[in-house]
């Protein structure tokens, strides 16, 4: 056995599977494993082109890129007691050179996933260009992390880390947006090696779905955006009428904001985070938040009502506390 495997999850593959399964045991450094995620019948002939030179996994039905990753983690977990593992994409986008370096310089690494970067250009399809420009900003402020290249699939880490890999949530495209959000929460560093761009047939080899497959990266966001949007709407309600009875702006204010936050921490602990620790040691933390979040409001408020209507002002100063929220929500309280 080699120190370095090389696992290919691979959907409905070309002859480009051939091309890097070759590349890779042409250096005579890396043990290949290569998951068929469901295919069907007619592209057995690309399988059967490499199956007998590789470890071969297979299973019947289509179940995402997740679920064939953490196949092969689970394999290598059980047959090898201490490798290095590269994740690259059986479509043409990474090169056996790249992984070979990124497993050189991983070697010197400790918990750390080492992330192949694609520095976007000319060909680079603007699909591609927009999808890792808005899951680099969605990174940054779900971790604190910038991150130049969430997108890549050429990733390379030890293989202590297996355990973690096998505990990431999700099965399909989410899976290694899930991976990056879970690493700096358990203490995992990520950093980023510059490899060679390639886009072949404007990435037509893709099975990203865009509509379908976005949904299931951002649905965290989108959860916490309905649970915001819900509480904001609670808030902004009682926040009118007892403004409209008392004519007491900080009053209606503070009130509006107590049985908001105590909605809007339910439904982010149960459903947007699914927080397991208990409620004692978020909910304090989540009120600490919450009491610097109404000061800064109430005074933001108190301000911005002298230069411009006070309903206005307070849907101006919510958006804003909205992004704070969530990267502190994330990072420090769930």
């Amino acid at each position: 056995m080699n120190n370095y495997v090389a696992l290919i999850p691979s959907y409905e593959p070309t002859e480009k599977l051939s091309k890097i399964v070759n590349d890779l045991l042409q250096t005579k450094r890396f043990d290949v494993i290569v998951v068929n995620d469901g295919s069907s019948s007619e592209y057995d002939k690309y399988f059967d082109s490499i199956k007998d030179r590789v470890t071969y996994l297979k299973y019947d039905n289509n179940r995402g890129k997740g679920y064939a990753l953490k196949t092969g983690f689970k394999y290598i977990k059980d047959n090898y007691d201490d490798c290095i593992v590269a994740t690259l994409d059986s479509d043409g986008q990474h090169t056996a050179k790249d992984t070979l370096n990124l497993c050189d310089i991983e070697s010197n690494k400790n918990d750390t996933i080492l992330l192949g970067k694609r520095l976007r250009g000319e060909k680079t399809p603007l699909r591609s260009k927009i999808g890792n420009s808005i899951t680099r900003v969605v990174f940054k402020l779900s971790t604190g992390i910038d991150v130049y290249d969430t997108q890549t699939g050429l990733r390379v880490f030890k293989s202590n880390l297996l355990p973690f890999m096998l505990d990431v949530p999700g099965d399909r495209f989410e899976y290694e947006m899930n991976m990056l959000l879970e690493a700096p929460r358990k203490s995992i560093n990520l950093e980023e090696e510059v490899i060679e761009t390639i886009y072949e047939d404007n990435n037509s080899g893709s099975h990203f779905d865009t509509i379908k497959d976005s949904f299931r990266i951002y649905k965290q966001i989108f959860k916490f955006m309905f649970a915001s949007v819900s509480s904001f709407f609670i808030d902004y309600i009682l926040y009118t009428i007892l403004n409209l009875l008392t004519g007491n702006l900080i009053l209606s204010n503070v009130v509006a904001r107590v049985f908001s936050s105590a909605f809007n921490y339910t439904v982010n602990r149960n459903m947007v985070f699914k927080d397991k620790n208990s409620v004692a040691k978020s909910i304090i933390k989540y009120y600490l938040l919450a009491a610097f979040i109404l000061l800064v409001n109430t005074i933001a408020l108190t301000m911005l009502s002298v230069v411009i209507n006070k309903y206005i002002a307070k849907i101006i100063i919510e958006v804003i506390l909205f992004i704070v929220s969530y990267f502190v929500q994330k990072r420090f309280i769930f």
